[in-house]
């Protein structure tokens, strides 16, 4: 092969491998920077949410975590600084599966996915994080995209 062949060659791969990097990225530019990840500082419930899964949380999780999320004898708080240590950097979807699997104690699988959700609202809200427009999803992989993060990105 000559110059101007391998030359040719050369370009037709860089292009190929530039298309394969960009595939599925219709709509970008080079400039565009990537998506950032969603955590509980994006507004990720409702007031609504949050207020029926104070209702939920009072029926179903006061009696062990206390009625201010405290935690009592051997249940941990659900607020505070050592909660919020416990969760950073996990998912919701760690958190939701975790209520679904174990809570309440005295009778795990007992609350709907809708209940855990709202529960989960409920949470947030107590630890502060801010209230969105839309509600927390009921599915464990949408929850999964969801970072429990203790300090704001």
């Amino acid at each position: 092969m000559n110059s101007r062949a391998l030359s040719v060659v050369a370009m037709v791969s860089t292009v190929m491998a530039i298309a394969r990097a960009t595939e599925g990225q219709e709509g970008r530019t080079v400039a565009d920077p990537p998506a950032r990840p969603r955590t509980v500082w994006s507004g990720v419930f409702t007031t609504g949410q949050a207020d029926r899964g104070g209702a939920v949380y009072a029926r179903n999780c006061a009696n062990c975590h206390g009625g201010g999320l405290e935690g009592a004898d051997m249940s941990p708080a659900l607020a505070g600084a050592a909660f919020m240590a416990n969760w950073n950097d996990l998912t919701l979807g760690d958190l939701f599966e975790r209520i679904r699997i174990s809570m309440p104690a005295d009778r795990p699988g007992t609350l709907s996915r809708q209940e855990q959700a709202d529960v989960i609202a409920y949470v947030l809200r107590a630890n502060q994080f801010p209230v969105g427009t839309t509600e927390l999803p009921t599915e464990t992989p949408a929850l999964r995209a969801l970072k429990f993060l203790t300090v704001q990105p």
